[in-house]
């Protein structure tokens, strides 16, 4: 269970683990593109669900609420920014940059859930909304490259 709160080791990068951890997400997104939509975002969900229990375990067990080495989280939130990502590494480039942005800038109400949820759902959220933040502006871009290509 820790190595997948670990992100399969990324997680002990002496250097920006959260980058690192996140950069797990893009073979993954590899392997589930292809997808329909609907079962992309269902396994997802249960990626959520199974990292509330994956990162309380793991942060109970190392005694330290949301340590760096925990990555599952921005894992997660990665693939739920590259669901329905335009076509093209340039937008998953700009998906990560948004991601890791919005992940660590933590603006409201980020910041505020990440200090003031405890356990495993207090770990995965902050990440869900920097997603949530992520997508819509990586969304918003391709609109203004799409109208401006128009």
């Amino acid at each position: 269970m820790h190595i997948l709160a670990l992100g399969l080791g990324a997680g002990a990068s002496p250097y920006a683990p959260g980058t690192v951890g996140t950069l797990v997400a893009l073979p993954i997104y590899y392997f589930l593109m292809q997808l329909p939509v609907l079962v992309y975002l269902l396994i997802c969900i249960i990626l959520f669900v199974a990292g509330i229990f994956i990162c309380d375990k793991t942060a109970n067990d190392m005694g330290v609420h949301d340590h760096p080495a925990i990555v599952f989280d921005e894992v997660v939130g990665m693939l739920f920014v590259l669901a329905l990502v335009p076509a093209g590494w340039s937008w998953l480039a700009l998906g990560f940059v948004y991601f890791r942005l919005f992940d660590i800038w933590k603006p409201w109400p980020i910041r505020t859930l990440d200090k003031k949820v405890p356990g495993g759902f207090g770990i995965m959220v902050d990440d869900l909304l920097a997603a949530i933040y992520a997508w819509l502006g990586l969304q918003g871009s391709f609109l203004v490259y799409s109208y401006l290509n128009f």
